[in-house]
């Protein structure tokens, strides 16, 4: 079984849609930033105040990779900026992007101080702008969160994933 990769910017409802795909197909599902925080016995915030985000990201691939046969994975927002995170995930699974607006991100996040890298400037709209092409470029599939419900989401993953299995097993 291939995993279910779930990749955006922060803000973008990978946590999310993790739990309710979980609930709806009844598979496990792993959020890889809440692996580093219990791995670490540590907030994500202080990680990157205290050791860095260089840091984080070691940590953070460490638990991409270890996984194990946890279906569904939520992953954090700059996952995709290294290339073995990347080749990672095409080789053991689906990636789907889960495209969301900067302006939604923005109101999610106003008020969010758990986010070390969040804030609504200038600086964070070219982290946007510069992930973007990032997530589009490995993402097997894009959805738009904008335009869709949560519901409209997940039965929209649950085919895409029924879809790609089958394919699979065609092989």
């Amino acid at each position: 079984m291939k995993h279910i990769y779930l990749i955006g910017f922060m803000g973008s409802g990978k946590t999310t849609v993790a739990k309710r795909l979980s609930e709806k197909m009844n598979l496990a599902y792993l959020d890889i930033d809440d692996t580093v925080e219990k791995k670490l016995n540590k907030k994500i915030s202080s990680v990157f105040k205290d050791e860095g985000e260089e840091v984080f990201r070691k940590h953070e691939t460490i638990s991409l990779k270890n996984v194990g046969i946890t279906p569904i994975i939520s992953t954090g927002g700059g996952i995709v900026e290294k290339d073995e995170n990347i080749n990672w995930m095409q080789k053991t699974g689906i990636i789907i992007y889960l495209h969301t607006s900067f302006g939604l991100i923005n109101n999610r996040l106003q008020n969010d101080s758990s986010r070390p890298l969040w804030r609504a400037d200038e600086e964070n709209q070219k982290l946007y702008a510069r992930r973007i092409v990032m997530y589009e470029s490995c993402a097997d599939y894009i959805i738009d969160c904008d335009a869709s419900s949560l519901e409209e989401i997940i039965d929209n993953i649950v085919s895409i994933y029924r879809y790609k299995g089958k394919l699979e097993c065609e092989k």
